[in-house]
């Protein structure tokens, strides 16, 4: 049996600058941190020659091509896994909550199929079949950041060239002010699952044609990326907090889909109750709410968004990447 797991992100600043719509034009650049919520895959021998997945439905096929999960197809196809597995997914959120589930669930999957075919691949190698998978083969319309966190993990920066090429910088940040980073980012779930396609469509497309004003915010935003990259690496984390309340009030100006007026409602009242800034994680439409709170308000800011019917979701970052946690075919050997 073998037992992988990937952990999901969040993003600091950058965010949407990853899509090849945009940095094949322009070039991005992001910093991004990968937390300590994690999609978990577990990999078998199966006695059988049919394929047995379990996920939030159970599926077992004698054949990969009727496979309805996409991902378990397009991953087993390209590894070259064709009979008698089975394999078992489990996450710590749900999915469609901005975090990356999607790609953390790719990377963790790649991870065991490798290992349980004796192929020990790289971290770059996980992330570059990642958005293989996930961009050219499914044709979903989202960038590069979240596959290649998921594989990497870390406090860490990503600038995406503009010929697809990815290159990966841990944020030079001491354990003190990481820990200091811990305790004022608060991460709040609003309820809401969501599907990013339609609003990562609407980017994509409008990046695709030049669009003018959307050219010009991601500009905007990338250009914030590298602010927090500097006030960060300086010990300035309070400078976080406004960059990223300018950062979600540009994100917002891309879609009319981002936001509700629930979500601006809350937002609103956590400006007042201590957060300096913060900004919803992922495409938007719902998931979770990203504060970075004042010196002294966390208490008073957790007790606001809970009674606003927010859940206060704990979480440490997570500097491993993908691993493999367990792997009993080494020990039969």
């Amino acid at each position: 049996m073998i037992l992988s797991r990937a952990p999901m992100r969040i993003t600091l600043g950058g965010g949407g600058t990853d899509l090849p719509s945009y940095y094949s034009k322009y070039g991005g650049f992001l910093i991004a941190g990968a937390i300590d919520k994690y999609c978990n895959i577990t990999a078998h021998k199966r006695f059988y020659d049919s394929i047995r997945l379990s996920y939030s439905e159970t599926e077992i096929v004698n054949d990969i091509s009727e496979i309805k999960h996409r991902i378990f197809r397009t991953a087993l196809e390209l590894v070259g896994i064709n009979h008698s597995i089975e394999l078992f997914s489990a996450a710590d959120v749900p999915s469609g909550c901005g975090l990356g589930s999607s790609s953390s669930f790719t990377v963790a999957l790649l991870h065991a199929l490798h290992v349980y075919n004796k192929d020990y691949t790289t971290q770059k190698r996980l992330a570059e079949e990642a958005c293989h998978i996930e961009i050219d083969l499914m044709k979903e319309p989202i960038g590069k950041q979240d596959q290649y966190m998921a594989a990497f993990g870390g406090l860490t920066c990503l600038t995406f060239e503009k010929d697809g090429t990815v290159t990966i910088e841990p944020l030079s940040i001491s354990d003190d002010n990481i820990d200091e980073l811990e305790g004022r980012l608060l991460l709040f779930f609003t309820g809401k699952e969501r599907s990013a396609s339609d609003i990562l469509c609407e980017q994509d497309n409008k990046s695709k044609q030049d669009d003018p004003s959307m050219i010009d915010n991601l500009h905007r935003i990338k250009d914030i990326g590298f602010q927090t990259k500097k006030y960060l690496e300086c010990g300035n984390l309070d400078m976080l907090g406004e960059l990223m309340n300018a950062h979600w009030e540009l994100k917002k100006k891309r879609s009319g889909k981002i936001s509700d007026p629930h979500i601006d409602e809350c937002y609103e009242l956590a400006r007042k109750n201590g957060a300096i800034g913060g900004k919803l994680i992922g495409a938007g439409g719902g998931g979770f709410l990203l504060f970075y709170c004042e010196n002294g308000y966390k208490k008073r800011l957790i007790q606001c968004m809970e009674s606003a019917g927010l859940r206060w979701e704990k979480f440490h970052f997570d500097f491993d990447g993908t691993k493999i946690l367990t792997n009993t075919s080494m020990r039969c050997r």
